[in-house]
């Protein structure tokens, strides 16, 4: 009987360390390969010039800023690359979800501060920032993408796409944790 415990041990053994080592192997090939990844992620990423959402009835544009967004946190502070890659492999569900989605889940707004011009002159000025979260699960994989607009007169741009992140819900998988509740970080 305890041969056969010690049999069936090995076993599941063998099979989670063959996974782990093909996760661990695929992260070092992606690693590799960041540069090939984030230029064919910026070519696609152009490529989409916009999208017209049906829960937002207006079109989602993709400016630089976006593609930006993915690759920083903020103006000083550069995303880890594993965080950074799986972005990049899910830009194309991002645009699928805007395309089909008909309600947002999350809807939050904030006020912050500009440097804009005015009168050649730059100024402080406050603006409101608005931003919709659309959840769903797309291809086995749930993702969140962030759409913002900022002031009265801004137009819906694409900010963010977040990989399935921990939540507080026992039924949600976690696979990735990089949700801080913070929309203008994530």
């Amino acid at each position: 009987m305890v041969i056969l415990l010690l049999i069936l041990i090995m076993g599941y053994f063998s099979i989670f360390s063959k996974f782990f080592s093909d996760v661990i192997l695929s992260n070092m090939e992606n690693l590799a390969n960041y540069q090939n990844l984030k230029e064919s992620a910026q070519e696609l990423y152009n490529n989409i010039n916009s999208v017209f959402s049906p829960v937002l009835q207006a079109k989602i544009t993709f400016p630089a800023e976006g593609f930006n967004h993915i690759i920083f946190k903020n103006a000083r502070s550069e995303r880890e690359r594993p965080s950074q890659i799986l972005r990049f492999k899910l830009l194309p569900l991002a645009k699928r979800l805007i395309e089909i989605s008909t309600t947002h889940q999350e809807y939050e707004e904030i006020s912050r501060e500009f440097i804009v011009k005015k009168y050649k002159k730059k100024i402080r000025e406050n603006k409101s920032v608005k931003y919709w979260g659309i959840i769903a699960i797309i291809d086995k994989r749930k993702i969140k993408v962030i759409v913002r607009k900022i002031g009265d007169n801004g137009s819906l741009h694409f900010w963010s796409v977040i990989p399935a992140w921990s939540t507080n819900k026992y039924r949600d998988a976690r696979f990735f944790t990089t949700m801080k509740g913070c929309p203008e970080e994530d």
